[in-house]
């Protein structure tokens, strides 16, 4: 209570001051993925593609005035004061008698009280609940020494009245599952009961596989959530895959903690395109100013299934009490607001990627990870340098000279030798920029840094002027030198694209849930952005389509119509948008 007082009271304030919106401040910006010093996998039958990073099913809670961030099988936690500097704290949620690799896998994290409690997933009876009143210090103690009905992707929930709700779930034949808990004991009160089962043959982005096509295995859901919002209960749900680029987060709506809930027909958390994809199994939450923010799983998936990162995106209800996520540019610089903000305006700062596809030369490649792949805004695919050592490089060509106000780096796992966190170890690199190809002025020093950093992102202190940029490396933590992304973020000069033609949307009467959705190319354009919705005022989802004029879209519900409308995207912003077509 006394923290929706606090959000109440910042709130006023910021409006008083007219802070409300991005345009007015110098705000700290950020990029997606999360740049964490994340845990290599510990699973060794995991890795036998190549030892990688991984991390997933993220929660974050606020925790007397600081973010506290758990993942899996991270053997510990992140605090920060402002979602962009992240403190990692070592700590093992498993006692000797649990001999599991997954140590803290799908948390739950809560705050009680004046109290933070973490509940692992488990199918054992044996689990502690852990809870802390110093999390920042590493103070822990057990709540519950066995916790008996255990749960695999867990979640808790503390209703307004003080009600205490678990939910669970993680399956493709099972539902996910809900059960109010003793508040002081943690003891079920009665029995789990069913609450939310997928329905595919309604809901196309609940459909299994890349391609949504059921091939293989019937969809899985997992990863459930709670918020309550104006007296309802919007009951959020992974699904239908963590592998896949349409992984997605829907939402279902009810009056009680329990059900029965309506799910909404669009996903609520959906990322389907772009430089990394997939935005499923996460957690929404408010910041210290009220704004809410969903922080969610993205996919990789290359060297193992379960090869993940983390990404954050800004959310609300809007006046109809509807819940959105904006994941419109959600890999490209957005502001990180420190006031309450309205979600509904775009926080993208408008810096567009300047070298899609664009020339680049290398120090030295190994074997079939090519130099483009550096360049080809897709995580999956990678450079390699031959080595490690000092002096390898990578330039990249803009094609003509740009703004630059920041960059992305988005480090590859070749050859790595880590099982599990690690800690103590680091990236060192240099940045120089050139006019002329030949002429080279250093722009970013981290020759002395000691921070793991594998998607380090740069926003410069002011704009700079450049045609070139070569990215020198000093020191890699383990593995050769590999790029997936040497992302470039500024403006250029050329015109910004015109307005899209023709955009037609082909929905067949034989399955409502898929469409050939197909455009008229625009000369200059590298990318095309589309939204959609079931309200034209509400098109909440949006898609990044990279080179190409159509998109096979096959995540409608059947029984709705749905709006559509398009912008091409070039190195000097958008169009305008295309007029919004409906289609039945």
């Amino acid at each position: 209570m006394l923290r929706q007082l606090l959000h109440m009271v910042f709130t006023a304030l910021a409006v008083a001051l007219g802070s409300v919106g991005y345009a007015q401040h110098k705000e700290l910006t950020y990029c997606n993925p999360i740049n964490l010093d994340y845990g290599y996998t510990p699973i060794p039958n995991f890795a036998e593609q190549g030892k990688h990073r991984a991390t997933a099913d993220p929660v974050i809670v606020t925790y007397k005035g600081d973010y506290y961030l758990f993942s899996t099988n991270q053997w510990g936690y992140w605090w920060s004061k402002d979602l962009y500097h992240w403190n990692f704290i070592s700590k093992s949620f498993l006692r000797p008698e649990h001999k599991v690799y997954d140590d803290l896998c799908a948390p739950s994290v809560w705050v009680q009280g004046d109290t933070m409690l973490v509940f692992g997933s488990t199918y054992s009876r044996n689990f502690p609940i852990w809870q802390s009143t110093n999390p920042k210090a590493n103070e822990w103690k057990e709540a519950v020494h066995e916790f008996d009905i255990g749960g695999w992707d867990p979640a808790h929930f503390i209703d307004e009245d003080g009600k205490l709700y678990m939910y669970n779930g993680s399956s493709n034949v099972y539902p996910l599952y809900g059960i109010e808990l003793n508040r002081k004991t943690f003891a079920p009160i009665g029995t789990r009961k069913e609450l939310l089962l997928l329905n595919p043959d309604r809901f196309g982005w609940q459909r299994f596989g890349e391609y949504l096509d059921n091939t293989f295995l019937d969809p899985f859901t997992e990863g459930a959530w709670m918020n309550k919002h104006k007296g309802k209960y919007f009951f959020q749900f992974g699904a239908p895959a963590t592998e896949f680029s349409g992984y997605a987060d829907g939402v279902a709506v009810g009056k009680s903690p329990l059900g029965p809930f309506e799910q909404q027909s669009l996903p609520f958390s959906y990322k389907p395109g772009g430089f990394v994809r997939g935005a499923g199994h996460g957690a929404t939450f408010q910041d210290l100013w009220g704004n809410y923010w969903h922080v969610a799983t993205m996919v990789i998936s290359v060297k193992n299934n379960f090869e993940r990162r983390l990404g954050m995106w800004p959310a609300g209800f809007d006046k109809d009490n509807v819940m959105y996520m904006d994941a419109a540019f959600g890999d490209y610089p957005h502001y990180l607001p420190q006031r309450a903000t309205n979600h509904l305006k775009s926080g993208f700062t408008g810096w567009m990627l300047l070298n899609y596809h664009k020339p680049v030369m290398v120090s030295s490649t190994l074997g079939g990870y090519h130099a483009n792949n550096a360049v080809d805004e897709d995580i999956k695919t990678y450079w390699s340098a031959a080595t490690s050592q000092k002096g390898e490089w990578l330039q990249t060509d803009l094609g003509t000279i740009s703004t630059v106000r920041a960059i992305q780096l988005n480090y590859a796992d070749q050859d790595v030798t880590f099982l599990g966190k690690q800690q103590g170890i680091y990236h060192q690199y240099k940045l120089w920029l050139s006019i002329d190809g030949e002429n080279w002025k250093l722009l970013v020093d981290k020759s002395t840094n000691k921070q793991d950093v594998p998607h380090d992102y740069i926003e410069l202190d002011e704009p700079i002027k450049a045609r070139w940029l070569k990215l020198e490396n000093i020191h890699m933590p383990t593995g050769k030198f590999a790029i997936s992304g040497f992302r470039v973020f500024g403006n250029s000069d050329i015109p910004k694209p015109l307005k899209v033609k023709n955009l037609t949307i082909l929905r067949t009467e034989k399955d409502k849930r898929s469409a050939w959705i197909k455009w008229d190319n625009v000369d200059n354009a590298y990318a095309y952005h589309l939204y959609l919705g079931i309200d034209p005022q509400k098109l909440y989802n949006s898609i990044m389509v990279y080179n190409s004029n159509e998109y096979w879209y096959k995540g409608m519900d059947k029984e709705k119509p749905y709006y559509f409308c398009i912008v091409a995207i070039n190195e000097n912003g958008a169009s305008e948008r295309s007029e919004i077509i409906k289609v039945n």
